[in-house]
């Protein structure tokens, strides 16, 4: 294991670090909100203790990113594969058109999380936020799954305005009693049933386990699933799966 002390270090020099440690295990100590840390990692597990910077994980390849604190905006952009764990929360735009792997975050995010995620045949990317998620969340959604769990919102929808605008793929968990308000008209909801929680508890086994959650506690509540309305045209103008 090989620990870098990063402190108020350039984002350039604190990335370089990363790439030319031949070790697969790193540790960051007293990170600063330096950008871009873990980019395109393929093959490393970085550790890193502070408040990480914009585009955390961006082209991520495969690499497993955990951070004790939070993110910032851009988290995940674009991520192909591998995992991003946040004991804490993330600004907006995290998992910006991510198209594989998973992010799990232990609080909240900000705007526009899960914009422009896509899926590709094995590709599903997976998007779990355990509290509450700001507005336009799944925004452009074209694939995988957004899971948002309302841990401290006591049944209330735990997304802002506009949910699922211009959705037209993929499918969305909202753990709440209450839908969302402002839905756009090519969202249909429904309640969760059965088979749903089946589903729902294999994904978020993982999940749970990482973060010492109920996992049965949380399956107990209500569920509304969000997806595309395939009678309305945005569905039309996009390749999806």
């Amino acid at each position: 294991m090989t620990t870098i002390p990063a402190g108020f270090m350039e984002y350039e020099a604190l990335n370089k670090a990363i790439r030319d440690t031949d070790d697969d295990q790193i540790t960051i100590e007293r990170a600063t909100g330096q950008r871009y840390i873990g980019s395109a990692l393929a093959d490393k597990q970085l550790f890193i203790n502070g408040t990480a910077g914009n585009a955390l994980g961006c082209f991520l390849d495969g690499g497993t990113i955990t951070v004790h604190g939070n993110g910032q905006d851009a988290t995940g952009d674009t991520m192909n594969d591998g995992k991003i764990i946040i004991h804490g929360s993330c600004g907006d735009g995290t998992g910006y058109a991510m198209r594989g792997g998973a992010i799990y975050i232990r609080d909240s995010s900000g705007y526009r999380s899960g914009i422009h995620m896509k899926a590709y045949q094995e590709k599903q990317p997976l998007l779990i936020i355990g509290d509450r998620a700001g507005s336009f969340l799944g925004e452009y959604q074209a694939g995988g799954t957004i899971i948002v769990l309302g841990r401290n919102q006591e049944g209330k929808p735990p997304v802002g305005y506009f949910c699922g605008t211009g959705m037209h793929g993929g499918i969305m968990y909202l753990r709440c009693d209450t839908l969302p308000v402002s839905l756009p008209k090519q969202v249909s909801a429904r309640d969760a049933v059965d088979g749903d929680k089946e589903v729902l508890s294999e994904l978020l086994d993982e999940y749970c386990a990482i973060f010492s959650f109920d996992k049965q506690q949380l399956l107990a509540s209500h569920f509304f699933i969000l997806q595309a309305n395939s009678a309305t045209p945005y569905r039309m103008l996009y390749t999806h799966v």
